[in-house]
């Protein structure tokens, strides 16, 4: 079965509910707020609606149905207690051509009611086919968390603005182009609204110069003419960056923000370990480049990058720079950020779940446990070399009972991590786990202690090492689980 999901226009027309029991109740809401006429015919009727009725909002004819109700309808609702009667109602609406929905009886409909989620002018409808209507009210329920509240007022400047925009300029891939680029913009009522001069200055202009006033025929310019233009006009309509931070892998564990922008994004720059999952999330028009370095390989360097992302800003295009886990954490964000800052980019960044904590929530552990660790220490495998002149000097340790360390990218041999931190002073009996692919399907985790980290076998990367008493804990909570 194929349906086509419409919105129907209400206002004026007559539509008959048959009953006024619980199941019409639920259905009377929604209709009313279309403003159309309702009609319900029912012997009886419960308070509500009959309340409903004497304020005038609706017209009850206290009886049972007869096929002559449906007469000068356009719309019909079968909802009584009584399958037979739902059943004739629809009988009767198909000999008279008018659609019909009987609640709950997928047979006798020629129409359902989806789930909808409201914001003002917006209207997000979700349909099962009658299938199951318990899980379209959970997805409801879910997008209606996701979405923003203030969306009613954005939409409602937004809709303002395009009929302006239809108004003024003529159609063409130019006006097409524009009102995409609107609607990934803030919009609001004020004369000094961004996107409002953007459209009705820089637009205006580009448009005058595509008009022949000599045979008064309009030559739309191609999108690329659009988007790439000389230096001076590029600054005008320049884009922000969002350094958005991807998490671990898990598309659930996006922020919302993250995730709207990857939606919306024209560009999408990301690392080489942000999983396909997640690239799936943007749009098919999105550009996507994989500008990662692993092991060592470098196909770009971030002198590349940072250009591409000047480039593609100045070119009128939103640019999401992806990086895996949080963008502010060993993803080197400063020269990125400074880069930016330079060429007087504007810049937005959107932390993510940093690998850390996804690996401390796989395996259920604090990284702070109040007695045996109250601070915790990032730190890399892959450490910067001491500059000549001895200036990056190495901290003084932190005794083995003060800090949890995690490495990001310890490296496939841990040999040298693990006599590092004994050289230190930290016991051999220090608990440790080595977690790969930290919230991912194929993640795995090696429980081991300090002085067997040595003789630990390779682990699939990206992988990090967590050391710290912290770790007790939760070791022996699983053990006395395995003894009882």
């Amino acid at each position: 079965m194929s349906l086509l999901p419409i919105f129907l226009k209400l206002d004026g027309r007559r539509c008959l509910l048959v009953g006024a029991g619980n199941v019409a109740l639920d259905k009377i809401g929604s209709l009313l707020t279309t403003g159309l006429q309702l009609r319900v015919v029912a012997p009886r009727a419960r308070a509500e609606v009959q309340q409903l009725a004497a304020e005038g909002k609706l017209e009850w004819i206290e009886r049972g149905f007869e096929p002559a109700d449906l007469d000068g309808n356009f719309l019909v609702i079968a909802a009584t207690d009584s399958p037979d009667v739902n059943a004739a109602v629809y009988r009767a609406a198909v000999e008279r051509k008018i659609a019909c929905n009987s609640v709950d009886d997928i047979p006798n409909c020629d129409f359902f009611f989806g789930s909808v989620v409201s914001r003002g002018a917006l209207q997000v409808a979700i349909s099962t086919g009658g299938n199951s209507p318990a899980f379209a009210q959970r997805l409801r329920s879910e997008i209606d968390e996701q979405l923003p509240q203030d969306l009613a007022p954005w939409l409602e400047s937004l809709g303002q603005l395009r009929r302006e925009v239809l108004a003024q300029f003529p159609s063409g891939e130019t006006r097409k182009l524009l009102l995409h680029k609107l609607a990934q913009r803030e919009v609001c009522a004020a004369e000094d609204c961004p996107a409002r001069q953007m459209a009705f200055g820089l637009v205006d202009d580009e448009l005058d110069r595509s008009f022949d006033a000599d045979d008064g025929e309009y030559s739309a310019p191609h999108e690329e003419e659009f988007a790439y233009e000389a230096d001076s006009r590029r600054d005008a309509t320049v884009e922000t960056v969002h350094l958005v931070g991807a998490g671990p892998g898990d598309p659930e564990l996006l922020c919302v923000k993250a995730l709207r922008l990857i939606q919306t994004g024209d560009v999408i720059l990301h690392d080489d370990l942000v999983p396909q999952a997640i690239l799936d999330c943007a749009s098919p028009s999105a550009e996507i480049v994989n500008v990662g370095k692993r092991c060592g390989i470098k196909t770009i360097t971030q002198n590349e990058i940072n250009e591409m992302m000047i480039e593609h800003a100045r070119a009128g295009r939103s640019v999401i720079r992806l990086k895996s886990g949080d963008p502010l954490l060993f993803g080197r964000a400063a020269e990125e950020i400074a880069a930016l800052n330079m060429a007087g980019i504007p810049l937005e960044i959107v932390p993510g779940i940093t690998a850390a904590c996804a690996a401390a929530a796989s395996i259920g552990c604090s990284l702070t446990e109040r007695g045996s660790a109250s601070s915790v220490i990032f730190t890399t495998g892959h450490r910067a070399h001491p500059q000549a002149d001895g200036a990056l000097a190495k901290p003084e340790p932190l005794r083995p009972d003060e800090a949890t360390r995690v490495v990001y990218m310890p490296g496939r041999d841990l040999r040298p991590l693990a006599e590092e931190w004994l050289g230190q002073g930290l016991p051999p009996e220090l608990p440790c786990v080595v977690v790969s692919r930290a919230a991912q399907p194929d993640q795995l985790v090696l429980r081991t202690t300090l002085g067997a980290l040595c003789a630990a076998e390779a682990t699939l990367a990206p992988s990090l090492v967590i050391a710290g008493w912290a770790l007790q804990t939760k070791g022996n909570t699983e053990e006395n689980k395995n003894s009882s």
